[in-house]
Protein backbone atom coordinates (compact mmCIF):
# COMPACT_ATOMS: atom_id res chain seq x y z
CA UNK A 1 0.00 0.00 0.00
CA UNK A 2 1.41 3.37 -1.02
CA UNK A 3 2.08 6.01 1.63
CA UNK A 4 0.39 9.28 0.62
CA UNK A 5 1.47 12.44 2.43
CA UNK A 6 0.28 16.04 2.19
CA UNK A 7 3.00 18.61 2.84
CA UNK A 8 2.30 20.28 6.19
CA UNK A 9 3.85 23.55 5.00
CA UNK A 10 1.66 23.91 1.92
CA UNK A 11 -1.54 25.92 1.78
CA UNK A 12 -2.67 29.51 2.00
CA UNK A 13 -0.26 32.18 3.16
CA UNK A 14 -1.31 34.69 5.83
CA UNK A 15 -2.46 37.30 3.31
CA UNK A 16 -4.72 34.94 1.39
CA UNK A 17 -6.10 33.41 4.60
CA UNK A 18 -7.07 36.87 5.85
CA UNK A 19 -8.73 37.85 2.55
CA UNK A 20 -10.82 34.69 2.47
CA UNK A 21 -11.79 35.06 6.13
CA UNK A 22 -12.99 38.63 5.49
CA UNK A 23 -14.97 37.48 2.47
CA UNK A 24 -16.60 34.61 4.37
CA UNK A 25 -17.52 36.87 7.29
CA UNK A 26 -19.32 39.30 4.99
CA UNK A 27 -21.00 36.50 3.01
CA UNK A 28 -22.22 34.98 6.26
CA UNK A 29 -23.94 38.27 7.08
CA UNK A 30 -25.31 39.36 3.70
CA UNK A 31 -24.97 36.45 1.25
CA UNK A 32 -23.35 38.65 -1.40
CA UNK A 33 -20.10 40.55 -1.86
CA UNK A 34 -18.19 41.97 -4.80
CA UNK A 35 -14.48 41.15 -5.14
CA UNK A 36 -12.20 43.14 -7.43
CA UNK A 37 -10.41 40.41 -9.37
CA UNK A 38 -10.06 36.76 -8.37
CA UNK A 39 -9.66 36.61 -4.60
CA UNK A 40 -6.90 34.03 -5.04
CA UNK A 41 -5.19 32.56 -8.09
CA UNK A 42 -6.94 29.24 -7.74
CA UNK A 43 -10.06 28.51 -9.79
CA UNK A 44 -11.41 25.85 -7.43
CA UNK A 45 -11.36 28.23 -4.45
CA UNK A 46 -12.83 31.08 -6.50
CA UNK A 47 -15.67 28.77 -7.58
CA UNK A 48 -16.28 27.66 -3.98
CA UNK A 49 -16.67 31.24 -2.79
CA UNK A 50 -18.75 32.17 -5.84
CA UNK A 51 -21.23 29.48 -4.81
CA UNK A 52 -21.57 31.30 -1.49
CA UNK A 53 -22.21 34.68 -3.14
CA UNK A 54 -18.80 36.21 -3.90
CA UNK A 55 -19.04 37.99 -7.25
CA UNK A 56 -15.78 38.74 -9.04
CA UNK A 57 -15.70 42.02 -10.96
CA UNK A 58 -13.27 43.91 -13.17
CA UNK A 59 -12.02 47.47 -12.79
CA UNK A 60 -14.35 48.51 -15.59
CA UNK A 61 -17.32 47.08 -13.69
CA UNK A 62 -16.16 48.83 -10.51
CA UNK A 63 -16.55 52.18 -12.29
CA UNK A 64 -20.26 51.43 -12.77
CA UNK A 65 -21.02 50.41 -9.17
CA UNK A 66 -22.35 52.74 -6.50
CA UNK A 67 -23.21 52.38 -2.78
CA UNK A 68 -22.01 48.75 -2.47
CA UNK A 69 -19.29 46.85 -0.63
CA UNK A 70 -16.21 45.65 -2.52
CA UNK A 71 -13.41 43.43 -1.23
CA UNK A 72 -9.86 44.27 -2.27
CA UNK A 73 -7.81 41.06 -2.34
CA UNK A 74 -4.37 40.47 -0.83
CA UNK A 75 -2.52 41.58 -3.99
CA UNK A 76 -3.34 45.24 -3.34
CA UNK A 77 -4.56 48.02 -5.61
CA UNK A 78 -3.23 51.30 -7.06
CA UNK A 79 -4.42 54.66 -5.66
CA UNK A 80 -6.87 55.06 -8.56
CA UNK A 81 -9.01 52.22 -7.21
CA UNK A 82 -9.48 53.98 -3.87
CA UNK A 83 -10.34 57.21 -5.70
CA UNK A 84 -13.03 55.39 -7.70
CA UNK A 85 -14.44 53.94 -4.47
CA UNK A 86 -14.64 57.37 -2.83
CA UNK A 87 -16.27 58.88 -5.91
CA UNK A 88 -18.88 56.12 -6.16
CA UNK A 89 -19.52 55.84 -2.40
CA UNK A 90 -18.25 52.26 -2.37
CA UNK A 91 -17.37 50.75 0.99
CA UNK A 92 -13.99 49.04 0.72
CA UNK A 93 -13.22 45.86 2.65
CA UNK A 94 -9.46 46.07 2.37
CA UNK A 95 -7.69 42.72 2.51
CA UNK A 96 -4.38 43.95 1.09
CA UNK A 97 -1.61 41.78 2.54
CA UNK A 98 0.41 43.74 5.13
CA UNK A 99 3.63 42.80 3.33
CA UNK A 100 2.29 44.18 0.04
CA UNK A 101 0.91 47.30 1.76
CA UNK A 102 4.30 48.06 3.30
CA UNK A 103 5.95 47.64 -0.11
CA UNK A 104 3.43 50.00 -1.72
CA UNK A 105 4.17 52.61 0.95
CA UNK A 106 7.94 52.29 0.47
CA UNK A 107 7.68 52.75 -3.29
CA UNK A 108 5.30 55.68 -2.85
CA UNK A 109 7.71 57.34 -0.42
CA UNK A 110 10.62 56.86 -2.80
CA UNK A 111 8.65 58.29 -5.70
CA UNK A 112 7.35 61.32 -3.81
CA UNK A 113 9.93 61.95 -1.10
CA UNK A 114 13.23 62.57 -2.86
CA UNK A 115 15.28 65.75 -2.55
CA UNK A 116 13.94 68.76 -4.42
CA UNK A 117 17.28 69.41 -6.16
CA UNK A 118 17.40 65.89 -7.60
CA UNK A 119 15.18 64.36 -10.28
CA UNK A 120 12.78 61.59 -9.30
CA UNK A 121 14.84 58.39 -9.10
CA UNK A 122 14.28 55.59 -11.54
CA UNK A 123 12.09 53.00 -9.81
CA UNK A 124 12.51 49.47 -11.12
CA UNK A 125 10.22 46.61 -10.10
CA UNK A 126 11.25 43.00 -10.58
CA UNK A 127 7.93 41.28 -11.17
CA UNK A 128 5.45 39.83 -13.63
CA UNK A 129 4.10 42.47 -15.99
CA UNK A 130 0.33 42.79 -15.65
CA UNK A 131 0.18 40.86 -12.36
CA UNK A 132 -2.33 42.35 -9.92
CA UNK A 133 0.30 43.08 -7.27
CA UNK A 134 2.65 44.68 -9.78
CA UNK A 135 -0.13 46.90 -11.14
CA UNK A 136 -0.68 48.15 -7.61
CA UNK A 137 3.03 48.84 -7.16
CA UNK A 138 3.39 50.66 -10.47
CA UNK A 139 0.34 52.71 -9.49
CA UNK A 140 2.33 54.20 -6.60
CA UNK A 141 4.58 55.87 -9.21
CA UNK A 142 1.82 57.28 -11.44
CA UNK A 143 2.70 54.55 -13.92
CA UNK A 144 6.33 55.63 -14.27
CA UNK A 145 8.09 52.58 -12.76
CA UNK A 146 10.01 50.22 -15.06
CA UNK A 147 8.97 46.56 -14.72
CA UNK A 148 11.45 43.82 -15.53
CA UNK A 149 10.37 40.18 -15.51
CA UNK A 150 13.85 38.63 -15.54
CA UNK A 151 17.53 39.38 -15.90
CA UNK A 152 17.22 39.42 -19.70
CA UNK A 153 15.19 42.65 -19.47
CA UNK A 154 17.67 44.80 -17.54
CA UNK A 155 18.64 46.63 -20.72
CA UNK A 156 15.45 48.64 -20.10
CA UNK A 157 17.18 50.37 -17.19
CA UNK A 158 18.91 53.74 -17.67
CA UNK A 159 22.27 53.29 -15.92
CA UNK A 160 23.02 57.00 -16.03
CA UNK A 161 20.18 57.72 -13.57
CA UNK A 162 19.76 56.79 -9.90
CA UNK A 163 18.11 53.37 -9.58
CA UNK A 164 15.88 52.09 -6.79
CA UNK A 165 15.09 48.39 -7.25
CA UNK A 166 12.16 46.63 -5.57
CA UNK A 167 10.66 43.17 -6.04
CA UNK A 168 7.19 41.71 -6.30
CA UNK A 169 6.69 39.81 -3.03
CA UNK A 170 6.41 36.35 -4.62
CA UNK A 171 9.50 36.35 -6.84
CA UNK A 172 12.69 34.28 -6.60
CA UNK A 173 15.27 35.52 -4.09
CA UNK A 174 18.07 33.97 -6.12
CA UNK A 175 17.01 35.64 -9.36
CA UNK A 176 16.62 38.96 -7.53
CA UNK A 177 20.22 38.71 -6.29
CA UNK A 178 21.45 37.94 -9.81
CA UNK A 179 19.71 41.10 -11.04
CA UNK A 180 21.22 43.17 -8.22
CA UNK A 181 24.74 42.00 -9.06
CA UNK A 182 24.32 42.71 -12.78
CA UNK A 183 22.97 46.21 -12.13
CA UNK A 184 25.91 46.92 -9.82
CA UNK A 185 28.22 45.92 -12.63
CA UNK A 186 26.55 48.29 -15.11
CA UNK A 187 25.84 51.47 -13.13
CA UNK A 188 27.83 54.51 -14.21
CA UNK A 189 30.14 56.37 -11.80
CA UNK A 190 28.29 58.71 -9.45
CA UNK A 191 24.93 56.95 -9.89
CA UNK A 192 23.12 55.87 -6.73
CA UNK A 193 21.85 52.31 -6.80
CA UNK A 194 19.76 50.95 -3.95
CA UNK A 195 18.07 47.55 -3.88
CA UNK A 196 15.33 46.42 -1.51
CA UNK A 197 14.69 42.71 -1.06
CA UNK A 198 10.93 42.91 -0.60
CA UNK A 199 10.22 39.24 -1.29
CA UNK A 200 7.80 37.66 1.20
CA UNK A 201 9.56 35.12 3.37
CA UNK A 202 6.43 32.98 3.67
CA UNK A 203 7.19 32.06 0.05
CA UNK A 204 10.98 32.26 0.08
CA UNK A 205 11.33 30.22 3.28
CA UNK A 206 9.19 27.48 1.77
CA UNK A 207 11.75 26.71 -0.92
CA UNK A 208 14.23 24.67 1.17
CA UNK A 209 11.34 22.94 2.96
CA UNK A 210 9.51 21.99 -0.22
CA UNK A 211 12.73 20.78 -1.86
CA UNK A 212 13.31 18.46 1.10
CA UNK A 213 9.71 17.25 0.90
CA UNK A 214 10.14 16.51 -2.82
CA UNK A 215 13.32 14.53 -2.20
CA UNK A 216 11.59 12.39 0.43
CA UNK A 217 9.01 11.03 -2.03
CA UNK A 218 9.15 8.98 -5.21
CA UNK A 219 6.38 11.00 -6.85
CA UNK A 220 5.25 14.60 -6.28
CA UNK A 221 1.86 15.99 -7.24
CA UNK A 222 2.07 19.78 -7.02
CA UNK A 223 -1.41 21.36 -6.87
CA UNK A 224 -1.65 24.93 -8.12
CA UNK A 225 -3.75 27.31 -10.18
CA UNK A 226 -2.38 28.28 -13.59
CA UNK A 227 -2.27 31.99 -12.61
CA UNK A 228 -0.21 31.53 -9.44
CA UNK A 229 3.23 33.17 -9.60
CA UNK A 230 4.52 31.52 -6.44
CA UNK A 231 3.08 28.24 -7.69
CA UNK A 232 5.36 28.35 -10.73
CA UNK A 233 8.36 29.17 -8.55
CA UNK A 234 7.69 26.43 -6.01
CA UNK A 235 6.88 23.81 -8.65
CA UNK A 236 10.18 24.56 -10.40
CA UNK A 237 11.95 23.86 -7.10
CA UNK A 238 10.05 20.57 -6.70
CA UNK A 239 10.92 19.52 -10.24
CA UNK A 240 14.59 20.34 -9.70
CA UNK A 241 14.68 18.32 -6.47
CA UNK A 242 12.58 15.45 -7.86
CA UNK A 243 12.23 15.03 -11.66
CA UNK A 244 9.13 12.86 -11.09
CA UNK A 245 7.04 15.91 -10.14
CA UNK A 246 3.80 16.86 -11.88
CA UNK A 247 1.89 20.15 -11.84
CA UNK A 248 -1.88 19.65 -11.55
CA UNK A 249 -4.84 21.91 -10.88
CA UNK A 250 -6.91 19.18 -9.22
CA UNK A 251 -7.70 15.49 -9.06
CA UNK A 252 -8.93 15.41 -12.66
CA UNK A 253 -5.39 16.03 -13.93
CA UNK A 254 -3.91 12.90 -12.33
CA UNK A 255 -2.57 10.36 -14.83
CA UNK A 256 -2.95 6.90 -13.19
CA UNK A 257 0.22 5.72 -14.92
CA UNK A 258 2.22 8.12 -12.74
CA UNK A 259 1.25 6.10 -9.67
CA UNK A 260 2.39 2.69 -10.92
CA UNK A 261 4.95 1.17 -8.59
CA UNK A 262 5.20 4.26 -6.36
CA UNK A 263 5.33 3.58 -2.62
CA UNK A 264 5.82 7.15 -1.33
CA UNK A 265 3.65 9.84 -2.94
CA UNK A 266 3.83 13.48 -1.84
CA UNK A 267 1.18 16.15 -2.39
CA UNK A 268 2.03 19.82 -2.00
CA UNK A 269 0.95 23.18 -3.38
CA UNK A 270 1.30 26.94 -3.70
CA UNK A 271 0.49 29.58 -1.10
CA UNK A 272 -2.70 30.09 -3.14
CA UNK A 273 -3.72 26.41 -2.97
CA UNK A 274 -6.43 25.53 -0.42
CA UNK A 275 -5.81 22.60 1.91
CA UNK A 276 -9.18 21.09 1.02
CA UNK A 277 -8.11 20.80 -2.63
CA UNK A 278 -4.92 18.95 -1.70
CA UNK A 279 -7.04 16.66 0.48
CA UNK A 280 -9.28 15.89 -2.49
CA UNK A 281 -6.18 15.01 -4.54
CA UNK A 282 -4.97 12.75 -1.73
CA UNK A 283 -8.31 10.93 -1.62
CA UNK A 284 -8.26 10.50 -5.42
CA UNK A 285 -4.75 9.05 -5.29
CA UNK A 286 -5.89 6.69 -2.54
CA UNK A 287 -8.76 5.44 -4.71
CA UNK A 288 -6.58 5.05 -7.79
CA UNK A 289 -3.87 3.11 -5.97
CA UNK A 290 -6.48 0.84 -4.38
CA UNK A 291 -8.08 0.19 -7.80
CA UNK A 292 -4.66 -0.71 -9.20
CA UNK A 293 -3.91 -3.05 -6.30
CA UNK A 294 -7.31 -4.79 -6.68
CA UNK A 295 -7.09 -5.21 -10.44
Amino acid sequence: MAIIEIDKGSGFCFGVTTAIRKAEEELEKTGHLYCLGDIVHNTAEVDRLASRGLETITHEQLEQLHDVKVLLRAHGEPPETYETARRNRIEIIDATCPVVLKLQQRINTTFNGVEVDKPTPQIVIYGKRGHAEVLGLVGQTQGQATVIENIDEIDKIDYSRDIYLYSQTTKSVQEFQHIVEEIKRRVEPGVTFRSFDTICRSVANRIPQIREFARQHELILFVSGAKSSNGRILFAECLDANPDSHLISGEGDIDPSWLTGKQRIGICGATSTPRWLMQHVSEAVQRLTQDTANS
